[in-house]
């Protein structure tokens, strides 16, 4: 098996955690650990791992100036993306999150444009304007069962935080991630999220009656920690190093439809044509952005 198949595999499996994440994650909030308690717990968690993984790379540290640049880039990329979605996700749906995610690009390419001065094309400019008439009509009118959505409206535009939250970081964090071995980046990128997010989580975090926690939401607690957290990150780092970056951003596209399928089989989220309006709005918008993107890449 040659490396690109594996990269795919791996790509593939990342994606597939990633649709599972949404019904796996919501399962746990609010019942059982609140939103901000369940992202202290997934960073805690996660600043473990890569800290333990650290102690075998060997490679040069952080440069003083790039410090500070981090911080940033976590604050955006640990911290406000993963609480406004945590908490988002509690209010809404799975499904209706799932989509909202693949917004990510689109806010990416704005994000570029104005930090980076990016050019956008006309096609670029179609493509955003469609994706976010898909957004306001999802976060406007993507109601859901009441028994998995208990605020639909705050919950989407939270998810859409979210990803505008994570848009900005992948601007701000490009030049980091290719300067330093992604361990060594992303351990320092996870301690000052954890940093930034104990404030927010903590009070939560003490609440937590782990005594009257199911054993099942014990797994669910670990899948996000272990396989969203950490796993997605390597297996997506992999197939970048063997992959086209527009390869690995294609499968962002299957996340939402994973999403809906493993939420439907077990009954946690219904569709509604709201939903699917809004869905293929935002994913020919998304499409528009990225082709042209390739085109000029």
């Amino acid at each position: 098996m040659n490396s690109r198949v594996i990269a795919l595999i791996a790509v593939s499996i990342a994606t597939l955690i990633y649709g599972l994440n949404f019904t796996i994650a919501k399962a746990v909030m609010p019942n059982y650990v609140q939103p901000f308690g369940f992202i202290l717990i997934r960073v805690l968690g996660a600043t473990a791992i890569f800290w333990i993984i650290g102690l075998f790379v060997k490679s040069n540290g952080i440069e003083k100036g790039d410090y500070k640049k981090i911080a940033i880039a976590s604050f955006f990329g640990v911290a406000l993306n993963m609480l406004a979605f945590f908490k988002g996700l509690s209010y809404t749906s799975p499904i209706s999150a799932s989509v909202m995610m693949v917004m990510a690009p689109i806010m990416v390419l704005i994000f570029s444009s104005f930090l980076i001065r990016k050019p956008i094309g006309k096609l670029r400019i179609l493509g955003i304007f469609i994706g976010l008439i898909g957004a306001i009509l999802l976060i406007t009118y993507g109601s859901s069962n009441k028994s998995t959505a208990t605020n639909s409206n705050l919950g989407n535009f939270l998810v859409f935080v979210n990803a505008a939250s994570y848009g900005l970081y992948m601007v701000l964090a490009k030049n980091l991630i290719h300067k330093y071995h992604p361990i060594v980046f992303i351990k320092w990128f996870y301690l000052f999220g954890l940093l930034l997010v104990i404030p927010f989580g903590i009070s939560e975090f003490l609440i937590i009656e782990w005594q009257k926690i199911p054993t099942n939401i014990y797994y669910n607690i670990a899948f996000v920690v272990i396989f969203t957290t950490c796993v997605t990150y390597l297996f997506n780092l992999y197939g970048l190093t063997k992959l086209k970056p527009t390869t690995v951003g294609v499968f962002i596209y299957l996340q939402p439809v994973i999403a809906t399928v493993y939420a439907l089989i077990v009954g946690s989220d219904s569709l509604n044509l709201i939903k699917i309006a809004s869905t293929l709005l935002i994913f020919l918008g998304v499409f528009l952005v990225t082709k042209q993107v390739e085109k000029s890449a």
